[in-house]
This record gives C-alpha cells, structure tokens and sequence, in this order.
C-alpha cells in the first residue's frame, strides 16, 4: 500500500444470533478462508482488515464480531460505542435467527448517540438455498420496516458475494459508487462442495462424506 495516502478507519460490527455465520463472514472477509468447526464466540472477537475502495482509498476495517450471547450481557452497549456500520447478519434457513433480528435492532439502537451507523443486512448460507425459512418478501419488508440502507446475500461456505458484500457497504459508507468492472472484480471464483449428506452439517462442524469439487465463474 502507498504510504502517502490516509487510511479511513472504520468500525463495524456484527449482530446476530449465534451459529447464523457471522465470525466465518468476517474470517471469509479478512483471510478468505473457511473453517468447518463450529466454536461459539464467547463475548467479543476483532478482526482487521486493510483494503481500497476505488483502487486508491485506503480502509482499515475493524471488525466486531459479537457472540450470540451478547445481547442479554451488560456489555453490549460498550461494544456498540462509536460503531460506523452496523451488520445484522441471519441464517436463511433459520427462521429464528430472522425474526430475532428485531430484537437485536431494537437494543442496538437504544446504544445509538450522534451520528447514526450505516445499517446492513446479511442474508448468509444462499448455497443452501433450496432450505430458505425466510421468504424474500419477508426479508424485503424488514429492509423497509428499519430504514436499512444496504441489504446483501452471501455464502461464507462458497464465498459468494462476501467480498463484494463488504466492498460495497464500505463503498456506501464512504459515499463512493463502485464501478461494474470493481464489483466484477470482487465477485471472484466460487467454488461449491457437491455433497449428498445434509448441508447444515458443514455449518454445525458435524463430518460430511467425500464429495467432488465444482468451480463456477
């Protein structure tokens, strides 16, 4: 990275009911690696991130990511101090994890002072489409319902759409317009477990059989 030009630093911060995929989001994000085994994240964990926006604008992203737990503990609202982007982050074929998102909202916005964040919508685990709990519809009303400006559905499992789901929502943030050929660009290579056994498997660390690789472009 050259030297000379500043760094915008910004915090973000992950909201969302535990196993929903938020810590292997950011570690699709920052490392573009995915891990199998699921840990819980007992309170809070920080991730960093140095990355440009149009080729020449300098981000580095801080990322929170809150355990599941965090919403009944006495530190959330320190958790939420002087968050720039707010993420809520849902299991697309978890309907609790959706409707559980209210709650979220409704606590974070009590720790909400000045300036309000960028707010965010993830919908994860689209690989598993065929298992969607949460109708599009559903999910558009929400979007509405909360003034949220910026909305995405990704794969941390595949990849898809991660690097670009951040890409644009830092872009947002920033007030800066990525062009077709930036948001091709972070589009990348997904490539897609073809297994027979249970897709959620993956996601709960459990053992899955042996399956054959596929790349899409």
């Amino acid at each position: 990275m050259d030297d000379d030009l500043p760094e915008k630093c910004v915090k973000l911060v992950m909201l969302g009911d535990s196993s929903v995929g938020k810590t292997s989001l950011v570690t699709r994000f920052c490392y573009e690696e995915f891990g199998r085994q699921y840990y819980p994240t007992p309170g809070v964990d920080f991730f960093l991130k140095r990355t440009t926006i149009q080729g020449n604008r300098l981000v580095r992203a801080i990322m929170w990511d809150l355990g599941g737990q965090a919403l009944e503990g006495s530190m959330f609202k320190n958790y939420l101090h002087g968050s720039q982007v707010i993420l809520l982050v849902f299991d697309i074929t978890n309907a609790t994890s959706f409707t559980r998102l209210t709650d979220w909202w409704k606590a974070a916005s009590r720790c909400i002072f000045g300036k309000p964040p960028l707010l965010a919508l993830i919908a994860n685990k689209c690989d598993m489409e065929h298992q969607r709990a949460v109708s599009l519809d559903k999910q558009m009303k929400f979007v509405n319902e909360h003034g949220i400006q910026s909305t995405h559905t990704v794969s941390a499992r595949t990849g898809e759409n991660v690097m670009l789901a951040f890409q644009r929502i830092l872009a947002e943030l920033l007030g800066v317009r990525l062009s077709k050929a930036e948001q091709e660009e972070q589009q990348g290579v997904v490539k897609a477990e073809i297994v027979a056994a249970n897709h959620n498997q993956a996601y709960a660390g459990l053992p899955t059989t042996n399956s054959t690789i596929c790349v899409i472009q």
